[in-house]
């Protein structure tokens, strides 16, 4: 069995939203496992425990790049937020996008091979990275890019520097870059129901169905009547298409919508555009941070204190 410490607990909880004792109760039965623990909250609290699941731990900013029908998307990480709001290192992220539209390089590694110049640092990005990893005394790497060079016109949206969109469409430049704006706030996963990955909609029918099962054994506990597996099919499909909803863009309700009922894909019709595709990225989105357990810190200083004296 994996202990449980109150870093384990206060991380879940972050993720989640959910009571401490609840994530502690998830994190024992995973046996530490914090993924598994997600998801046993998932089943056990619903949505709730999901509403956070999503929040960004790691720091550095996003910066995109349009020239034209060319143009690019890219994603660098710095350690604190305080670096990311430096100058050198939004210089640095601006000119890697830049590079990224200009060169279309094969990965990371052939973008920080091209040539670039910045604060003395040269003459590659490699170069610069590393230099201003020397000058500012913080780590800081390119993680992600995107690089758009088809037929299709290209329109950005960048919220501060923590998130950004890259859409492609066909029509009006002014509704495209509304839909980067909702695709920004509401975050969809596919641009229609039958886009979004087989995975995703697996675990959310294993979700619901863990969900109905519980809601089951709560019943008979109780002595309250057990819906048919008939019923308890419906409930799941149901929930699955409405996670289907939620989540695919031409669904989704637009965020600008007079009405509060106007579906993106309605907007777009009217507007006579049609979006072919769009990329987000968030800062550090997957990546976890790591949580200083200070009170084991602590006791560790004190015994290796102890054992000196």
């Amino acid at each position: 069995m994996a202990a449980i410490t109150a870093s384990m607990v206060a991380e879940l909880r972050g993720k989640t939203d959910a009571p401490m004792m609840e994530c502690k109760k998830a994190l024992t039965e995973a046996d530490g496992d914090m993924a598994k623990a997600e998801e046993l909250l998932r089943v056990k609290l619903g949505t709730k425990a999901g509403k956070a699941a999503s929040r960004i731990t790691a720091e550095g900013v996003v910066a995109s790049y349009i020239d034209g029908a060319k143009g690019a998307l890219v994603e660098v990480n710095s350690e604190t937020d305080f670096v990311s709001k430096n100058d050198s290192f939004m210089a640095l992220a601006k000119a890697a996008a830049e590079l990224v539209a200009k060169h279309n390089p094969a990965d990371v590694a052939a973008l920080g091979a091209l040539p670039y110049s910045q604060d003395s640092f040269g003459p590659t990005l490699e170069d610069v990275r590393k230099g201003l990893i020397g000058k500012i005394g913080e780590n800081m790497s390119f993680r992600r890019f995107k690089y758009f060079g088809g037929s299709s016109k290209l329109a950005s949206y960048l919220h501060g520097s923590r998130i950004g969109v890259v859409v492609e469409f066909e029509g009006d430049e002014v509704a495209a870059k509304d839909v980067a704006m909702h695709i920004a706030a509401m975050k969809p996963v596919a641009l229609a129901s039958a886009d979004v990955p087989a995975d995703l909609i697996e675990k959310e029918r294993s979700v619901a169905a863990a969900k109905a099962a519980e809601d089951a054994a709560k019943a008979t506990a109780e002595g309250k009547p057990v819906q048919s597996d008939e019923i308890v099919a419906k409930r799941i499909e149901g929930g699955v298409q409405k996670y289907l909803k939620e989540v695919s863009l031409f669904n989704q309700v637009f965020v600008k919508a007079a009405d509060g009922k106007q579906t993106v894909e309605q907007m777009l019709k009217a507007a006579n555009t049609t979006v072919k595709g769009f990329t987000l990225y968030v800062v550090g989105e997957g990546i976890e941070k790591k949580v200083d357990d200070f009170a084991a810190e602590v006791a560790a200083q004190v015994a290796a204190a102890k054992a000196a004296a």
